[in-house]
């Protein structure tokens, strides 16, 4: 049985807290919950603890952002959703898709940190000079083997290198568990070192430069991101497969810290899209098409509608 440092029960496998703790499993490794208890029962019908923190533990780990003090909305982590912070609907997405062997909130705030604990979940203080949500995956990448749940007798503490780090963006209540899932499952792939989402674009959606449009090769891979209008048609009826980008990305663990690393690029500044820096570099990404559609809180204006996106994904 795993209690963490502030005495509170966790699953021994993949240390989620006390709200997913309804099962116990015979063994050394003691309480489980009942995702890794259905990961168990799914290799041999029924629950073998030490087989379910292995499968477990080759799944990514979700990392989510959080910074408090946003210029156009301070505190936006902590915003109230359908009576909860604003970060604790994007945590328990990530734990609905069931794609992660983690789910850990990144933050350079205490209260963050301490709403987060309050439901559950796992936080780490990052530095407060991070430039990006991506620096702050990192950091928590380089520091991890102070953060994985440690002294169990299970291979769960693998190597950084196996590892694969999906940055989930904290202000995007409504990203649907399935785009987690498809985003996850590209580096099933052994050759995918970084990867993305696309959707398909709207013709409406064309000449708004708030919404990214991916150009993407026949391999599946990027070969741009723009907030301009293409691939431009030279002709007005030529057809071409159009693409909107969903902003949340996967990296290996080296291509993570390579990425972050690397000083801003020409083209990451001019179009204002930190995706650019690792194109620019020769950095490969794999882009996963979704249908699924999110809407991230800018300014507490945008509330109300992702609030009703959150009550839709609620009912259905």
């Amino acid at each position: 049985m795993y209690e963490a440092d502030d005495g509170r029960l966790r699953c021994s496998v993949c240390g989620r807290g006390p709200e997913h703790l309804r099962r116990l499993v015979p063994g050394p490794d003691g309480l489980l919950c009942d995702e890794c208890v259905a990961v168990a029962k799914d290799l041999s019908g029924h629950a073998h603890p030490k087989e379910a923190s292995a499968r477990v533990a080759e799944r990514p780990v979700a990392v989510i952002p959080a910074r408090y003090a946003s210029t156009r909305f301070p505190g936006k982590p902590l915003a109230q959703l359908c009576g909860k912070p604003m970060i604790q609907h994007v945590h328990e997405r990530c734990v609905e898709s069931g794609a992660f062997s983690q789910v850990l909130v990144a933050t350079d705030d205490p209260r963050v940190a301490s709403a987060v604990e309050a439901f559950g979940g796992h936080a780490q203080l990052t530095s407060g000079t991070c430039e990006s949500g991506t620096d702050r995956v990192a950091e928590v990448a380089r520091s991890m083997e102070r953060w994985l749940p440690h002294g169990r007798d299970v291979p769960l503490a693998r190597t950084p290198d196996q590892m694969v780090f999906i940055n989930v963006q904290g202000d995007e209540p409504a990203i649907h568990p399935e785009a987690l899932r498809t985003l996850a499952g590209a580096f099933e792939d052994p050759k995918v070192e970084m990867a993305t989402l696309v959707r398909p674009l709207d013709e409406g959606e064309r000449a708004n430069p708030n919404v990214v449009k991916a150009v993407v090769g026949e391999d599946g891979h990027a070969l741009y991101f723009s907030r301009a209008d293409l691939p431009h048609a030279r002709e007005a009826r030529s057809p071409v497969a159009r693409w909107a980008h969903v902003g949340i990305y996967g990296y290996r663990w080296a291509t993570l810290l390579t990425v972050a690393s690397l000083p801003p690029s020409p083209l990451e500044r001019i179009e204002g899209l930190e995706q650019l820096r690792a194109l620019e570099h020769g950095v490969r990404i794999a882009c996963r098409p979704t249908s699924h559609r999110s809407a991230a809180v800018d300014v507490p204006g945008d509330l109300p509608a992702v609030e009703k996106l959150v009550e839709a994904m609620k009912r259905n």
